[in-house]
């Protein structure tokens, strides 16, 4: 309310309006900070996860795994494409059912809580990656295989 009333006479000498308030409102800013020093303190959590630890270098060494694995995908994409047979489309099926397994993993991690939820999810990951890469292998074995298969999509 003061700085209302102190604009309201600094407008009457001429004075520029806007600076006035950004001046105004930079002090009482300061003045409020300066009062409760402890304000900025309070908003930082300094409390360590409880999921970290000493597995520092497994997680480095999962986060060099997921980017190599994203390489390899990059890789097979154009090998496919060029050469399609066996040699491709089980290297395939492997890295697809890893990556799609690490990708779901991150996002149980993020939206599922709870210790017996989490042991459900995982447990329902596990098996749901194993099935998806024996059946690319069956895929693979009893039919065309994964390069063939998209090239006939394409096809139609």
């Amino acid at each position: 309310m003061a700085a209302l009333v102190r604009l309201g006479s600094v407008c009457h000498r001429g004075v520029n309006p806007l600076r006035s308030v950004l001046h105004a409102r930079l002090l009482v800013g300061q003045q409020r900070d300066a009062e409760r020093p402890y304000l900025l303190t309070t908003k930082i959590h300094t409390s360590t996860p409880s999921y970290s630890g000493s597995g520092s270098k497994a997680a480095s060494l999962h986060w060099t795994g997921e980017r190599l694995v994203s390489i390899i995908l990059l890789g097979l994409g154009p090998l496919a494409y060029f050469c399609p047979g066996p040699l491709v489309d089980y290297p395939l099926a492997a890295t697809l059912a890893l990556h799609g397994h690490w990708g779901i993993g991150q996002v149980l991690t993020d939206y599922v809580h709870g210790d017996s939820k989490i042991k459900m999810a995982n447990t329902s990951l596990f098996i749901l990656s194993t099935v998806t890469f024996a059946g690319l292998c069956y895929f693979n074995y009893n039919d065309v295989g994964i390069c063939k298969a998209v090239a006939l999509l394409w096809n139609k």
